[in-house]
């Protein structure tokens, strides 16, 4: 049985709901870049007064006086230069179409941690005015947003099991896994509940409540249809977003209670916590829980409008350590900009992400 209850950013309790509520959504922008101030303002408004032949004397208020003819030929000549300036500077405020690029994210840390990498160095590095990043709250509105137009691109699609929302709309799916390694995913419990190793065996472990995510995530629906079924499991399957989720894992980690939660690799919570991963003997959970591959997705003609951005986001590759060191980073800071640059400041991470970057500028300048 699947429980829901609608709350403000908490977690409530009444008989026989649960449910947790966590909003955690940065909706971030950069900086603005105006070439036209950075060719100064001054010389710009210099040049506009001096065009024509002429100029006025300092404290008076005659008219303009000629100069002849090398005067206009010269102001023309730096105005022109001016302007490009002005232009080459425009082109580094934002590769291809103004430099502004929306990336729909869900509380995932591994698509928190990507996501904002990709903004950094889009941002810091590429020159983009702009990388905004809108949260979304389940896993159908994010490729929603994406069908829609309302975003750009989505980091963290888990395939095969996602491939029923990219059959949504146009929708184009990276060729390569921007993750380098093996995916887990499934029932998982806390090493000190020992005598726990199989779904088979929840009924005795010391709880009735499956700590879940957020509902839309594939293997929540299958936990619903078809493992608390087949095994007969007198248990509450509880919805969560996924930061309430961890929240709860740390208390009862810490106290040693029994808690049974639903657990993914790449994420830093396996570097954090010993825990172990269920087995499902009688198969309930079919292929959801097999290993998967975590692609990036963006909307149709991405490619072709904004070609220094798509070579950066297709040629990203992270394995787990390096996935769960940004995540912690992002988790040691105020903000999780501040932890990813704070994460680039070392010089073998600097080394991971260069290529891309590279990849990226060469793509534009195609």
């Amino acid at each position: 049985m699947i429980q829901r209850y609608s709350c403000p950013g908490r977690w409530i309790w009444r008989k026989g709901y649960m449910h947790f509520c966590f909003r955690r959504g940065r909706s971030v922008s950069g900086g603005t870049c105006d070439p036209t101030l950075q060719a100064t303002e001054g010389e710009a408004a210099e040049g506009r007064n001096r065009f024509g032949g002429g100029y006025r004397p300092n404290g008076t208020n005659d008219p303009t006086k000629k100069t002849g003819m090398l005067a206009p030929l010269l102001t023309l000549l730096k105005t022109s230069l001016l302007l490009l300036v002005a232009g080459a500077l425009a082109a580094g405020c934002g590769f291809g179409g103004g430099g502004e690029l929306t990336l729909g994210y869900l509380g995932w840390d591994e698509n928190v941690a990507n996501s904002n990498l990709t903004k950094v160095l889009l941002e810091d590095d590429l020159g983009y005015q702009n990388v905004e990043l809108k949260l979304a709250d389940d896993v159908g509105p994010v490729y929603q947003d994406l069908i829609d137009g309302n975003t750009d691109a989505f980091l963290d699609a888990w395939m095969p099991n996602h491939q029923q929302f990219v059959d949504r709309g146009r929708i184009e799916v990276s060729r390569e896994p921007w993750y380098n390694g093996e995916t887990r995913y499934g029932i998982a419990v806390p090493s000190y509940m020992k005598n726990i190793h199989t779904i088979s065996d929840l009924d005795s472990s010391g709880t009735d409540m499956i700590t879940g995510i957020e509902p839309g995530a594939v293997l929540m629906k299958k936990i619903e249809t078809d493992v608390v079924p087949k095994y007969h499991l007198d248990f509450n399957l509880v919805e969560a977003t996924t930061p309430a989720m961890l929240d709860e894992l740390k208390q009862a980690y810490g106290m040693k209670e029994p808690f049974v939660f639903l657990a993914w690799s790449p994420h830093w919570m396996n570097q954090e916590y010993d825990f172990r991963y269920l087995a499902d003997p009688k198969n309930a959970m079919g292929g959801v829980d097999d290993p998967q591959r975590l692609h990036s997705v963006t909307r149709e003609g991405l490619s072709q409008d904004e070609p220094a951005a798509y070579a950066l986001i297709t040629a990203m590759r992270l394995n787990e350590d390096q996935v769960g060191a940004i995540e912690l980073a992002i988790n040691g800071a105020d903000e999780p900009e501040q932890g990813v640059r704070e994460w680039l400041q070392e010089k073998k991470h600097r080394e991971i992400v260069q290529p891309w970057v590279e990849a990226a500028k060469s793509a534009q300048e195609d």
